[in-house]
């Protein structure tokens, strides 16, 4: 008995040793796929180059085709200036596959580790990206690429994403003037720059903007609502879903929702049932449409939370916005290393009213306010300002800035390559020098 009770542990205790061994174990199992990975990419990364061939002047990575609109302005200014860039994408219908480029060819090179061990591999000048998170997961940097430039897809903080999401690229391309000093700040708190800032705007908004111009008068229309909300427990629909959408019933104004596409797989329960209960398309009309233009143009007012469309109907369709301000843990984003809010929070006010749990019951006061106060109109003007450089001109300036960085880095290794044989021509011509005087003196 004395003997069981030495081998005696409280549940507690217990517990605790487990989850301490638990957690040893997935940091030793991480740490050898980690050390696994780095040993195959670094042996195939010696063949690279006779893997692939000839050097690829630009390559561009989509990660997903939703992600078109923001590479298809660039990809016209450089089939326009006949610049020769390899497109891969990770879809095998991406709507690249649709074009007829001359200069621009399309590849589909798989889905997660697949095109990711083909990226890793990469023999090529230049990358660009929206995808982030270069040399963190999966996607690790090429021995064999020159500089690597990300491109965002949207106004919102770039400082929004994941830890370390833009830190091992050697540029980024940035839509508004505002985004450039928290990059900064984290670059000397990490001590890891610094990386080229350089301001090109928005290639993907501004073609919206030409699209929306060329489109006409909105004709007339009963006061439409459109409810535009991103996915999530956090997300519009799971916070207020029944509760919002019954007040908006009773407004007598036309009725929109357009779940965020995830919605439709992550959490389908809660949309099936809301779709099924909501299913009147006199009272609420559900829109699932592939290109969001037409229903933007044709809404009076956007109900969002913190999805990325607000800043396309704020500032493209200069349209007042009601939002929700969510309770957004900050900790796992880059935004957790800077003192203050991110942009992207602060200037909600100035963009709409917030919407809550006290006042949803008053959706068409709110509405009729947002609508109707030229306060926010103002407040579109500063967010378009700080948001939105050199309007117009995105896709222009980005293609210079990529051509740009092509040709420094093809003249640096021509250089680079010059200098590296001419020390051996130059010490050859001094032997031969020594021998003759030498020989001179004998």
């Amino acid at each position: 008995m004395e003997f069981l009770k030495v081998l005696y542990i409280d549940p507690g205790t217990g517990g605790m040793l487990f989850t301490v061994l638990f957690g040893l174990f997935g940091v030793v199992v991480f740490a050898f796929r980690a050390l696994m990975m780095k040993l195959k990419f670094s042996v195939g990364s010696d063949k690279s180059a006779k893997i692939k061939g000839k050097k690829l002047p630009i390559v561009i990575f989509a990660e997903s085709k939703r992600y078109w609109n923001t590479f298809e302005p660039v990809l016209e200014e450089f089939e326009k200036r006949g610049q020769d860039v390899v497109y891969m994408t990770c879809y095998q219908d991406d709507p690249v596959f649709k074009k007829s480029y001359k200069h621009i060819s399309a590849e589909y090179i798989g889905e997660g580790n697949k095109a990711y061990s083909k990226l890793n591999l990469l023999n090529a000048y230049v990358v660009l990206s929206s995808t982030p998170s270069l040399d963190v997961f999966q996607w690790k940097r090429s021995k064999n690429v020159d500089y690597y430039i990300h491109i965002p897809h949207m106004a919102s903080d770039i400082v929004l994403y994941r830890m370390y999401s833009t830190d091992h690229f050697d540029a980024v391309m940035l839509p508004g003037k505002y985004q450039e000093k928290p990059l900064r700040q984290l670059e000397e708190l990490r001590n890891n720059g610094p990386k080229e800032l350089v301001l090109c705007g928005i290639p993907y908004m501004d073609e919206m903007k030409k699209r929306l111009e060329n489109s006409g008068e909105v004709p007339a229309h009963e006061r439409t609502v459109l409810v535009a909300p991103t996915w999530g427990e956090n997300g519009l629909l799971s916070r207020f879903g029944e509760k919002l959408i019954d007040a908006l019933m009773t407004t007598g104004y036309k009725v929109i929702v357009r779940p965020h596409p995830q919605s439709f797989t992550s959490e389908k329960e809660m949309l099936d049932k809301l779709m099924t209960k909501y299913s009147d398309p006199s009272k609420v009309e559900w829109n699932r449409d592939n290109d969001n233009f037409e229903v933007l143009r044709m809404s009076d007012i956007l109900i969002s939370d913190f999805s990325g469309v607000i800043f396309d109907f704020t500032l493209v369709f200069n349209k007042p916005l009601i939002y929700t301000n969510v309770d957004f843990d900050i900790r796992p984003f880059d935004a957790d290393w800077i003192d203050e809010t991110p942009w992207t929070l602060r200037i909600l006010p100035d963009l709409g009213i917030e919407l809550g749990e006290d006042n949803v019951g008053n959706i068409k006061e709110l509405i009729d306010k947002c609508i109707d106060d030229p306060s926010f109109t103002e407040g579109r003007e500063k967010a378009r300002d700080e948001a939105w450089g050199y309007i117009g001109e995105g896709a222009k300036r980005s293609a210079d800035f990529v051509i740009e960085k092509y040709n420094e880095v093809v003249a640096k290794k021509a250089e680079e390559e010059r200098k590296a044989k001419t020390p051996a021509k130059t010490n050859s011509k001094k032997k031969t020098k020594k021998i003759k005087v030498a020989q001179k003196g004998a």
